[in-house]
C-alpha cells in the first residue's frame, strides 16, 4: 500500500485514480496551491476550496482511495494584498472540516515582505485549529527560503514535529531532518528530485522523518511517481521496511496529528460507483462498480 502525501487530483483525470488504484494508493493529500493562472477573486478561491472537501473526495472515493487535503493560501498569490486578505477571512471555514488534515501548502515563492506576512498569520491558524503545516519550500534560493520558513515556525511556537518541510533536496535535507521537521522529497525529475537520486537519499539517510510524494499537477508530472519509486528502492537494495515508512507510515503519522485521517478509513472500503455527487457521476455510460 502507498500514500501518495502531496497531489493535485483537481488537475488530474479519473484514469489517474484508476492507475493510481491499481499501483496499490490507498489515499492521497490534496494540497490547496495555484491554477496555474491568478485567481481573480476571494469568491473563485472559495469553490476551488469547496471541490476539495467536496467533489474531489468523492471523485477519489468511486475508484477506493481515500482523499484528504490541506487548506491555504499559497504563497505566490499572497503577494496580491487585496485578494490575500479576502481568502484569509474564508480560509478558517474550511479548515474545520473533515478530511482537512493540514494548513498547506504555504512558505515562500520569491521570498517577499507580504509572502512572510500571510506565512505568520497562517501559522497562527494551524495553531488555532490544532493542524499540522505542510511547507512549500521555493524553487530558488531554495535553502535560504527553507531556514527562513524554519525561523519563522519556530518563532511563532511550532514543533518541528508539526511541520512539513516538502520539495526538499540534496541541498536542504540535512538542515530539515537535523533540526527534526518532517522532510518529504517531490518527484519531479528535472526540478525538484529524480527516482534515482531519491534511492541515493534513502541509502544515505535512512527514512526516520522521511517521506515522499509526486506533486502531480496540471504541469508535466507522473502521478505514479511514489509506487514507482518505491518499486526502484526495493530494486536498489534499500529494505522493505524503509521503503514502507517512507512510502506509506511517515505521511500517515505527519499527517495523523490533524485526527483527520487513520489507517481504518480504507481498511475493507467498498465501492458503490452507483453513488451521485449532486447528481453527478464519475461513469459516462459504464456500469457502476459495486462491491458487496
Amino acid at each position: 500500500m502507498y500514500i501518495d502525501p502531496h497531489i493535485h487530483m483537481s488537475a488530474r483525470t479519473t484514469d489517474d485514480y484508476q492507475a493510481m488504484a491499481a499501483a496499490g494508493v490507498v489515499a492521497v493529500i490534496e494540497p490547496a496551491f495555484w491554477l496555474g493562472q491568478p485567481r481573480t477573486s476571494a469568491e473563485s478561491y472559495k469553490d476551488y476550496l469547496a471541490s476539495l472537501v467536496g467533489w474531489e473526495r468523492f471523485r477519489s472515493s468511486q475508484f477506493g482511495i481515500q482523499h484528504y487535503c490541506t487548506i491555504g493560501l499559497n504563497s505566490k498569490e499572497a503577494n496580491n494584498e487585496a485578494l490575500a486578505e479576502a481568502v484569509m477571512e474564508v480560509l478558517p471555514l474550511f479548515l474545520a472540516k473533515e478530511r482537512v488534515v493540514a494548513v498547506g501548502e504555504i512558505g515562500f515563492d520569491e521570498q517577499t515582505a507580504l509572502e512572510e506576512k500571510y506565512l505568520r498569520l497562517q501559522l497562527e491558524l494551524a495553531k488555532e485549529f490544532s493542524l499540522p503545516v505542510m511547507v512549500h519550500t521555493p524553487h530558488r534560493d531554495k535553502l535560504q527560503g527553507t531556514i527562513r520558513t524554519m525561523d519563522i515556525c519556530e518563532e511563532h511556537g511550532l514543533e518541528p514535529s508539526q511541520v512539513i518541510i516538502d520539495h526538499n533536496n540534496e541541498t536542504t535535507v540535512d538542515v530539515v531532518k537535523d533540526r527534526g521537521y518532517w522532510t518529504a522529497f517531490t518527484l519531479y525529475p528535472q526540478t525538484k528530485m529524480g527516482s534515482e537520486r531519491m534511492v541515493n537519499i534513502a541509502k544515505k539517510y535512512g527514512p526516520e522523518r522521511i517521506f515522499i510524494d509526486s506533486s502531480a499537477d496540471w504541469g508535466v508530472s507522473d502521478p505514479l511517481s511514489v509506487p514507482k519509486t518505491a518499486q526502484l528502492m526495493l530494486d536498489s537494495g534499500v529494505s522493505k521496511d524503509d521503503v514502507h515508512l517512507m512510502c506509506y507510515q511517515n505521511a500517515l503519522d505527519a499527517y495523523a496529528q490533524s485526527g483527520q485521517i487513520q489507517e481504518s478509513d480504507w481498511q475493507g472500503q467498498k465501492i458503490d460507483q452507483s453513488d451521485l455527487f449532486e447528481g453527478n457521476s464519475v461513469l459516462r455510460g459504464q456500469s457502476p462498480k459495486i462491491d458487496k
